[in-house]
């Protein structure tokens, strides 16, 4: 390679990934987690998903708001957790005037509204959990799925105040994926030339920078399909709004919720309201079994009612097909409820277009779900690869800038920004599994016990970690740890509820049973590094304890 393109690409490579290392480590980390999203939902709340088949009583929800509400003239918007275990529920004020005084409409920056009951009318937003028949506001159905889920996007950072007129957190994230981007497409031209020769070298007792080295570079070469992947699918779901932005002023005049509408992310469904009440009754979980029933190997996804009891009342229903029996597609069905009559339908089965092909292949591979638990295991470990590419990066940074003749100042600089990246990423496992244990502990777990478990304790123990000053004995600290704290989850799971790794096994609880697996072989995997960790390297002696 031409020396001068190999020294762009070289440093283009080491300042992008350097940049984005601490907050890519967290999105890795968090997003690993978040492919056993559904299990970890059923692990906090002791009760399993997979192990129960019922039909949601969409009827007893309705009756429990009838004996709070006047329903009459309200529209209802239907957000269907994935495995059927929940839902978020939209309520609006009614249409009929007699039962609801309209309003007036809040300003364009004031529209965004907190989740839960709206104080300022009787409308209402809550999550609805099907089995235990329970409603609760985000912050009281939060969970540490969510929490995860969340984190591998940078949700939480939209709450510091930073108003640039987009979420804060997520701008951040979108940053990171496109530098992210960069960083593997600069760094595979990097690596180009000796792909051949060294794809499987791997010399471990060779000095620590030859080890750092053979590790971030055949680690990241066997993950670089998995890493761009993700990259990609990553800035197109986090930077969408940015990426449509130019297209819904050229084709849509400015309107954004056209555009939405037309890509599918949303559908409006606008019914004149007549003031006439409907003969008879309506039973919601029939026409939801009805539908379902009639798209086999499909999942519904969101429902809308719209004028409610009213003649003029509508529901509309969407579906998704399960990826293994039709990886593409998108379904929807619109009925008018007093007739019956069906004025629109669509299978989700048949009749795949351009755009269900792009939105579901960008979906699937995120997230991974056409492939079951083994996929998505799979997923979790290259997830956790690219956390060791990440760390492994670090090192060499830091250890090819560790020289004498590097002034002082540098070095300083060098060590101190490599002890703070290290310590946010290595303490991020056993935070988590604290976090874990904690859940099972406290008698009352929100979204600010999550917040302050999670937060506090990665600060508390960061510094910590940043205080020794030895990165060889950082390591052994998170390892430790991680060791204990991943052991205690599943012991913590068993005491707290009694759902012990061989009774969940035996109920066919395998959604919680494999929470806890996970991490007993996380607790292993780090006491066994524990172990191996027997000869201390070297310290970095600018600023480092010996």
């Amino acid at each position: 390679m031409d020396p001068r393109k190999y020294n762009i690409y070289f440093h283009t490579h080491t300042i992008s990934g350097i940049i984005i290392a601490a907050l890519l480590y967290v999105i890795f980390f968090a997003g690993s987690f978040s492919f056993f999203k559904d299990d970890i939902a059923a692990w906090q709340k002791g009760r399993s998903e997979v192990a129960r088949d019922f039909d949601p009583p969409y009827n007893h929800l309705l009756d429990s708001l009838s004996q709070h509400y006047n329903l009459r003239g309200r529209n209802f918007n239907f957000y269907l957790l994935r495995q059927g275990q929940g839902s978020y529920v939209d309520m609006s004020v009614s249409q009929d005037t007699t039962v609801s005084k309209p309003k007036p409409k809040p300003q364009k920056e004031e529209r965004r509204r907190g989740r839960g009951r709206r104080d300022n009318d009787d409308s209402a937003y809550f999550r609805y959990h099907f089995s235990d028949k329970k409603a609760g506001d985000y912050s009281d159905s939060y969970d540490m799925a969510e929490f995860l889920y969340r984190l591998h996007f940078l949700a939480q950072l939209n709450q510091v105040g930073i108003n640039i007129g987009t979420p804060f957190g997520y701008l951040v994230a979108g940053i990171v994926a496109f530098l992210f981007l960069f960083a593997l497409i600069t760094g595979l031209l990097l690596h180009w030339d000796k792909i051949k020769t060294n794809f499987f070298l791997f010399r471990p007792m060779s000095k620590w920078k030859t080890v750092w080295t053979d590790m971030h570079t055949v680690l990241g070469v066997i993950g670089f399909p998995f890493q761009l992947i993700f990259a990609v699918t990553g800035v197109v779901l986090i930077v969408n709004y940015v990426l449509l932005t130019p297209f819904a002023n050229l084709l849509y005049n400015g309107d954004s919720d056209k555009l939405y509408e037309s890509l599918q992310y949303n559908r409006s469904v606008k019914v004149d309201y007549t003031y006439k009440p409907m003969n008879g009754t309506f039973d919601m979980d029939a026409m939801v079994a009805r539908w379902q029933n009639e798209w086999k190997d499909s999942q519904i996804t969101r429902i809308y009612i719209r004028n409610y009891m009213d003649e003029s009342m509508q529901v509309s229903l969407e579906a998704k097909p399960n990826p293994n029996a039709n990886f593409a597609g998108s379904g929807y069905a619109t009925v008018h409820v007093p007739s019956g009559k069906v004025l629109e339908e669509k299978s989700p089965n048949a009749g795949g277009n351009y755009i269900d092909t792009v939105k579901s292949l960008v979906y699937h591979l995120h997230f991974g779900d056409f492939g079951g638990t083994p996929l998505r295991i799979v997923f979790f470990l290259l997830g956790l690869m690219g956390c060791a590419v990440i760390i492994s990066g670090i090192m060499i940074w830091l250890v090819a800038r560790d020289k004498v003749a590097t002034e002082l100042r540098k070095r300083k600089f060098n060590f101190w920004a490599s002890n703070f990246f290290l310590s946010a990423c290595l303490s991020m496992l056993p935070v988590t599994a604290f976090t874990f244990i904690m859940i099972k502990t406290l008698t009352h777990v929100d979204q600010s016990v999550i917040y302050n478990t999670y937060f506090y304790s990665w600060l508390v123990l960061g510094i910590y970690l940043m205080a020794l000053r030895n990165l060889p004995q950082m390591n052994r600290h998170t390892l430790l740890l991680s060791a204990v704290l991943c052991t205690g989850v599943p012991i913590a799971n068993g005491m707290a509820t009694g759902l012990w790794m061989w009774t969940t096994w035996s109920q066919g609880a395998f959604d919680i049973f494999f929470i806890d697996a996970l991490f007993l072989v996380l607790a292993g995997c780090s006491a066994y590094a524990y172990t191996r960790v027997n000869v201390q390297a070297k310290p970095f002696q600018v600023l480092g304890r010996a």
